[in-house]
């Protein structure tokens, strides 16, 4: 069913709750809010306008940090009062630097163990949010630059620099599987992984993607077998 910006339902304020969404992997990026004229603009830009309720003034999301987020699709709930805004995004939505703003976990209190529980069950943290929370760091530093930053370094020589240190860090892992010894080839590995995110960050290539592909090559063995 199609709608017309008339039928929407705003609130007392003039406003109406925004959901941004990653088109490609469906990832929540933001919830923001809209009047009829950031609305308005939205659809005839193709980028997202919101309505500040602290600044109470219009933004075009990337106005200032160039994170822009190009409209896919612009979808109404069932009681036409909440929009979903399907984008695909250039660089991080929230103002942290992250990816999504919501990245931050709510503590259960009732299950949460203490640090001293946490160490006595030997709990070690899982390898997903390691390498996401990798991955905004050196996103931030490509669009931020900071000075004394050997990954800036890295953005600031380019890609062919990235790749030989890739083909560096790769020869260094293979020395280091050959030793008896474990130290060593965790640390290749992780230096392995350092620099084969900052070139997904180079080639604008995100861990979703990789996630989908995996999962994609997993669910075809297991219709193999």
């Amino acid at each position: 069913m199609k709608l017309r910006i008339e039928d929407l339902k705003f609130d007392e304020r003039g406003l109406v709750p925004a959901i941004v969404q990653d088109a490609r992997s469906r990832e929540v990026l933001t919830l923001a809010y809209m009047n009829e004229e950031s609305l308005r603009r939205t659809l005839l830009e193709g980028e997202t306008w919101f309505w500040s309720r602290s600044r109470a003034r219009l933004w075009h999301k990337g106005e200032t940090s160039g994170n822009t987020q190009r409209v896919v699709e612009i979808l109404a709930d069932c009681d036409a009062d909440a929009l979903n805004i399907l984008v695909e995004p250039k660089g991080a939505a929230c103002h942290t630097g992250a990816r999504s703003c919501f990245h931050n976990q709510l503590q259960n209190e009732v299950h949460a163990k203490t640090e001293d529980e946490e160490r006595s069950v030997g709990s070690r943290p899982a390898i997903g949010p390691v390498l996401e929370s990798l991955y905004t760091i050196i996103e931030s530093r490509r669009l931020e630059r900071p000075a004394g930053s050997y990954t800036t370094y890295l953005f600031d020589q380019g890609l062919d620099k990235i790749l030989k240190k890739i083909g560096e860090e790769a020869s260094e892992t293979i020395i280091a599987a050959k030793n008896e010894a474990s130290d060593s080839l965790v640390a290749e590995v992780s230096d392995l992984a350092y620099h084969l995110i900052v070139l997904l960050v180079e080639r604008g290539v995100r861990l979703e993607e990789i996630a989908v592909e995996l999962e994609a090559r997993r669910q075809e063995k297991r219709g193999g077998e």
